[in-house]
């Protein structure tokens, strides 16, 4: 059994020892990143994905041993999706390019279960793995493994995802949505070349019967509503967040009436803000009795716990079980019910996260004990079947990230699953960030991660460049960041850092880990004071006596590309060169895209009911005022930020007879993820700041 006991994470004794001949971006690119772990039946083997430059295969890893993890696969290209094991634990099945593949541990060669002309795509198996539900050109179908029997459960207009089975595999739970493709040719773009916007109803939950297609609507309204759970075998519980992102409620749904019941209804006057990647939604026990669930009603992300009764029953009041003014998030129930993990920072340190643990006995909870300790990020964590151990994600200065094991005897250090990182680099070489703080506009202060490269010489002068992160609600980590999108920057500072360039990445107002008040300062002010805090950095560098001034360059992916298009317009002396990777361009433009109008909407409200922040966040239409090198990457597969946004930023900026430059990747997504892309993007961006900041 998994005691609550501090276990600290040591990686450095895992360091191979290596001459560090110096970084080099094509090794960089070799750096994989973990993923979708999961455990076999009998807890004996873990299965995972490895990603490398948007090539993804399977291995596992024998728990218990010092035998290195093993390639299921030697895909070159293509995702692995879903991994999950057979009932008897010797075989792993995935999806991979739109079809359902098996990969026995004997060593066998993977190979395709079945292959059809249409893909198929969230594959997920029964209870007793005899048979996989998954989606099929918008569909819920059913397919037995033994004889491949199909069984079409949905044949609608609508779009249908999400499946998910009941506890006794006799339905199937999911999302339909009805959607509607329209393309569009601007004028400054050309009618040869056509956009899309994709619109979609809100959610409904519907259920259907695993041999046929009797399909029941559950609790239908207006509302962004998210992928269910089932609480036992005749209710659902699931998230649901109002149009006007306001209201936040956890409902609890009888499938046989399709009556809901609301549990939890939490309202906020400006938006809930909450990010996905903190898995606030229901978490029921595995009894069905009681739920998990992450509030920001206090101010911080904390973990909460109540009866899923009616009041008034066996009913109560949610009670907090994370501590106070820490971001807690991800809660999972142990399998046996009698315990919850879940990872939280702390104001001291909040770009580290350690694993706490608490028993749980008739809905109460036991003081949390940290399970981890030491520098890093600690998150994810997943159960063993018997409850016994967690496989969980490790990120720290030295290391990216990499899966390690807590096993049920305390006495054992975490099991590590494989390094992540090519075996001749010398971790000790890389730089750990120093957090600093420094004042905002208003008074508040910022905090940063600055990096200064080892053995610079103090008494000369040195570049310097901003990074600024995306999303809006990310944050950085006092080592590698948790996320591959991320982690590949990450990764790329370090490499500059090795040519003397200092670093400083801002956590701006609008970043998560610091409560909800610095998440949700960016209300109504998107670009404005959020904007103010990034550009204070450079005034930072500038502080630093080995900084020189005239040689601050500034880049940003995503959120942070349109904060460089602000710098460069409204400060547009105070950075050297700038760099906007796949940055958006104007919000009004943003919010008429459906997929991110909510996005927007929580931030900012509608266009017309706010036209002058609309004004103030649209770089696009301050472009006379761009004065230094401009480089602009972007993807043209973008659904994040659409490509059309770069498409019009280099149309006005030619018409003004700018000075920038414009770099397309065809097919590329938001995140680069492509060898070749990346390989470029990286050349390109360190040509373009030695150009302009080597003296």
């Amino acid at each position: 059994m998994l005691r609550f006991a501090c276990l600290v994470v040591c990686c450095g004794s895992l360091v191979v020892a290596a001459a560090h001949e110096g970084l080099t971006i094509e090794r960089l690119i070799d750096i994989k990143h973990p993923s979708s772990s999961v455990w076999s039946p009998d807890g004996r083997h873990v299965a995972f994905v490895w990603e490398r430059a948007g090539v993804q295969n399977l291995w596992f890893a024998d728990i218990g041993e010092n035998a290195q993890p093993r390639a299921l696969t030697a895909f070159t290209a293509g995702e692995v999706g879903g991994p999950f094991w057979s009932a008897d634990g010797r075989t792993v099945y995935f999806a991979h390019a739109g079809d359902l593949w098996r990969a026995p541990i004997d060593e066998t060669n993977a190979a395709a279960v079945w292959t059809t002309k249409a893909g198929e795509s969230q594959i997920v198996p029964s209870p007793d793995r005899t048979r996989v539900a998954f989606v099929r050109d918008g569909d819920i179908w059913v397919r037995a493994l033994a004889d491949d029997a199909e069984t079409r459960l949905t044949a609608t207009p609508e779009i249908e995802g999400g499946p998910v089975w009941s506890p006794e595999g006799t339905r199937v739970a999911f999302t339909s949505a009805k959607v509607v493709r329209r393309e569009y040719a601007p004028e400054y773009s050309g009618a040869k070349i056509l956009y899309t916007v994709t619109e979609r109803t809100p959610l409904d939950i519907q259920v259907a019967s695993a041999t046929g297609f009797t399909i029941t609507t559950i609790a239908p309204n207006p509302a962004i509503e998210r992928t269910p759970r089932w609480l036992d075998a005749s209710h659902l519980i699931f998230e649901r967040v109002s149009q006007d992102t306001k209201t936040r409620e956890i409902v609890i749904a009888d499938t046989a009436t399709t009556d809901g019941r609301v549990l939890v209804s939490e309202q906020d006057e400006k938006w809930w803000s909450i990010p996905p990647a903190a898995q606030p939604g229901p978490q029921p026990s595995p009894d069905g009795r009681y739920v998990a669930f992450v509030s920001d009603r206090d101010g911080w992300d904390r973990v909460y716990v109540m009866p899923t009764a009616p009041r008034g029953a066996t009913g109560g009041e949610p009670v907090a079980i994370s501590p106070a003014g820490r971001e807690a998030w991800r809660p999972v129930w142990s399998p046996d019910g009698t315990r919850i993990i879940f990872d939280a920072n702390s104001p001291e340190a909040p770009g580290t996260r350690q694993l706490y643990g608490v028993a749980m006995s008739a809905g109460r909870a036991s003081e949390p004990r940290s399970l981890t300790s030491g520098a890093g990020t600690n998150i994810a964590a997943t159960w063993s079947p018997d409850s016994h151990s967690v496989v969980y994600q490790h990120t720290d200065a030295e290391h990216s990230a990499d899966l390690f094991v807590l096993r049920h005897d305390e006495r054992l250090p975490p099991q590590h699953l494989g390094d992540s990182m090519p075996a001749d680099f010398d971790h000790a070489a890389f730089v750990k960030p120093q957090l600093v703080w420094y004042p905002a506009s208003d008074g508040q202060k910022v905090p940063a991660y600055l990096f200064v490269p080892r053995n610079l010489d103090r008494a000369k002068k040195h570049p310097a460049i901003v990074w600024i992160h995306g999303d809006g609600i990310n944050q950085n980590y006092d080592g590698w960041h948790v996320e591959r999108n991320y982690a590949v920057y990450y990764s790329f500072h370090q490499y500059l850092l090795q040519k003397g360039y200092v670093v400083i990445a801002p956590d701006y107002r609008g970043s998560i880990g610091y409560g909800k008040a610095w998440r949700q300062g960016v209300f109504l002010d998107v670009g404005g004071k959020d904007y103010e805090d990034a550009l204070l950095s450079a005034r930072y560098l500038k502080s630093l006596g080995y900084v020189d001034p005239d040689r601050i360059g500034v880049w940003g992916l995503s959120y942070g590309g349109f904060f460089t298009l602000q710098a460069v317009t409204q400060a547009p002396r105070e950075f050297r060169c700038a760099v906007d990777v796949a940055g958006v361009a104007d919000y009004a433009m943003y919010y008429e895209d459906p997929w991110k109008g909510a996005w927007t909407y929580g931030r900012m409200r509608a266009p017309e009911d706010h036209p002058k922040e609309y004004a103030a966040a649209s770089p696009l239409s301050h472009m006379d005022r761009l004065e230094r090198p401009l480089l602009i990457l972007h993807g043209t597969a973008d659904v994040n930020v659409p490509y059309l946004h770069s498409i019009r930023l280099a149309d006005t900026l030619l018409k003004l007879g700018k000075d920038y430059e414009f770099v397309t990747y065809p097919g590329e997504f938001h995140y680069f993820t492509r060898e070749h892309v990346l390989r470029d993007a990286w050349h390109k961006v360190e040509t373009f700041f030695d150009r302009h900041l080597q003296p």
